[in-house]
């Protein structure tokens, strides 16, 4: 059968604007695999955490927009590629498999229309026999992609199609997703959780939820789409009923930089209402942690909100997501930085704090590999498997569109500090925000603070003093009279490059109601006394190598705000660069023996980010 290769860069579902009163109706599930006695003492424990690296956002064909942009890989697949195993690749046929395999791993199907499209090249499906089918599958690009795009423009308009909504189907490929998720849960050594994505795009502008299960007790029997309701609020009240049946499960946006302003909207609701105290409590405690980096980009701040950051201009993906190339206008609201700030506003205001959001960075990928090594780089969708379409494009398609796959990032990955790798520790760190981010590398992050003693980071107890007396990432303390000491340690990845610097980035509120952000440079490479003194850039283009020789292995160093203000809201996080190492795009004009594309960046500076810790007044 012929596959399709539809140029369509990114989820391009979009908000059908229909309520639902469907009830989250569940079934009791199978448990989660036994942890024995015997297999309980195999368990390596780890009493101050180990950071566990692992992706919750992961597609396959299941998906629709990963079966019509080429892929070929299945639920199976993608459990099998981050444990080390090789996979069917599409475009190229090269198989996929990952350097270093992962800790963790979920894969997250969009909810709409779930494995229809796949079904539709089966034979013995029913819908293969639709007329619609016929269309999709079609060897003419053509037919295929109007054909795909009428579905799109009647999911916009709300328009719903019974066709392609077989509860049925929906409940059975729920299910083995779960079954999926328990087959491949070794705990102690690779952990799995049932998940799905809620795709709303209203008006093409990213409101995408990853909804995370900790297991399969009180699961509901179908997952929750835009088909039920394109509001974050609707998602919501049905997760707070699949807790009421004795689910466990959080959600994780991202792309806030694909909403024009939509994700972090300063001032009201999706219902169009003031923020309210009950809203913000609801957001938080549905949503502890934002998807702050992944494929399509990062999304911590931008330039023209944060003008004196020099590092602000990171991989930017500046598009919504349309079916044709069209470019975000509005960055406030879209970045986490001024949401963090937009939090404390509201908070003041009495609103309560929507915001107060801690970080991981993941994948987005359509074809089963996350793609977050830099160097094995192969794409968000199936047809990017090919090196010479990830940088040159498809025959015959847009420049423009060609140009938002080249801006591509390669996939980040979630760090969280558990004491174990199973799916209680690992759970439990997301919902306390004990994470990190990253833009792909297994840079390590330690952040804490309280009342520590100057020389705490010369004693051997260090960590566990640390915890003791103070809070690490994602917690929160009183602002007091006196400025709490903060520890920040952080140690490069085994093979990968050396460190530039360490920053703390501070946001907080005045009397008056004024938002302000400063970056503190608390740790730099090489002996370097000023941030303004750049670390070098050891990047041969050329050969698509680098060295370590500049950098630092490890950067450990307790500091204390400056400007500290007794009383005063505030958050600090922290942010950790990598010194210059060769992006994915020149490591394929190497490997395809051309230039680097005009207009595409030839190194990057891989970074990581902690949960921020609040002060509180």
């Amino acid at each position: 059968m012929h596959r399709l290769m539809i140029l369509l860069p990114l989820c391009l579902l979009a908000a059908c604007g229909q309520e639902s009163d469907r009830k989250a109706e569940t079934v009791t599930g199978e448990p989660p695999p036994a942890v024995t006695e015997e297999s309980a003492e195999t368990i390596a424990q780890y009493p101050n955490k180990e950071a566990w690296f692992g992706n919750l956002h992961i597609h396959t064909s299941w998906s629709f927009d990963g079966f019509t942009n080429g892929s070929v890989t299945e639920p199976d697949d993608a459990y099998r590629w981050a444990q080390g195993e090789s996979i069917p690749g599409g475009g190229d046929g090269t198989p996929l498999q990952i350097l270093q395999p992962l800790d963790w791993y979920a894969v997250s199907e969009h909810a709409e229309y779930m494995g229809v499209f796949k079904n539709m090249e089966n034979p013995d499906s029913p819908f293969s026999k639709l007329e619609v089918a016929k269309e999709i599958t079609s060897d003419d690009q053509a037919i295929a992609t109007a054909a795909f795009s009428r579905i799109l423009d009647n999911m916009n308009k709300g328009i719903p199609q019974p066709e392609l909504s077989d509860p049925e189907l929906a409940k059975s490929l729920w299910v083995t997703i779960q079954e999926l998720a328990d087959k491949h849960y070794k705990p102690g050594k690779f952990t799995t959780f049932p998940a799905f994505e809620w795709t709303s795009a209203p008006n093409n502008l990213n409101l995408h939820r990853v909804v995370l299960f900790k297991h399969r007790t009180g699961i509901p029997e179908l997952a929750y789409s835009t088909i039920d309701s394109n509001k974050p609020e609707d998602l919501w009240n049905y997760m707070e009923a699949a807790r009421e049946n004795g689910a466990e499960l959080l959600a994780v946006p991202h792309n806030g930089n694909a909403s024009n302003g939509l994700m972090f909207n300063p001032t009201v609701d999706s219902y169009g209402e003031p923020i309210s105290k009950a809203y913000s409590e609801s957001r938080m405690k549905n949503e502890p942690v934002y998807e702050i980096t992944q494929i399509k980009g990062t999304s911590e701040t931008h330039p023209n909100l944060s003008p004196n950051d020099e590092f602000a201009s990171f991989e930017l993906w500046e598009y919504t997501l349309s079916a044709i190339t069209e470019r975000t206008t509005i960055e406030k609201g879209s970045y986490m930085r001024e949401a963090l700030k937009d939090g404390l506003r509201l908070e003041q205001q009495g609103a309560g704090n929507p915001y107060k959001y801690g970080f991981i960075g993941d994948s987005d990928t359509h074809n089963s590999a996350a793609a977050v090594e830099e160097d094995n780089y192969t794409g968000k969708f199936g047809f990017e498997n090919d090196p010479s379409h990830r940088i040159n494009g498809l025959p015959g398609a847009p420049e423009p569109l060609n140009q938002q796959v080249r801006d591509f990032s390669s996939g980040g990955l979630a760090g969280v500090w558990a004491v174990e790798n199973t799916r209680d520790a690992i759970f439990e760190a997301i919902e306390s925000k004990e994470t990190f981010a990253t833009t792909g590398t297994r840079l390590k992050l330690r952040f804490f603070a309280g009342d520590y003693a100057d020389d705490l980071l010369e004693q051997d107890d260090w960590l566990t003093i640390a915890y003791a007396n103070g809070v690490p990432m994602g917690g929160e303390l009183q602002s007091g009279a006196e400025a709490p000491v903060f520890l920040i340690h952080a140690i490069k990845e085994a093979n990968g490059a050396n460190l530039d610097r360490a920053q703390v980035v501070k946001g907080w509120i005045d009397a008056d109601g004024n938002t302000h952000e400063k970056i503190f440079d608390v740790a730099l490479s090489d002996g370097r006394t000023d941030g303004d003194q750049p670390v070098g850039n050891t990047v041969d283009v050329d050969t698509a190598t680098y060295t370590n020789t500049i950098g630092d292995a490890e950067l450990l160093v307790s500091w204390t705000d400056p400007e500290h203000q007794a009383g005063q809201a505030a958050f600090y996080y922290l942010r950790v660069l990598e010194i210059p190492s060769p992006r994915w795009s020149t490591y394929d004009a190497v490997k395809l023996g051309q230039a680097i594309p005009e207009g595409t960046a030839s190194s990057i500076q891989e970074r990581g980010f902690s949960s921020p810790i609040w002060l509180n007044p």
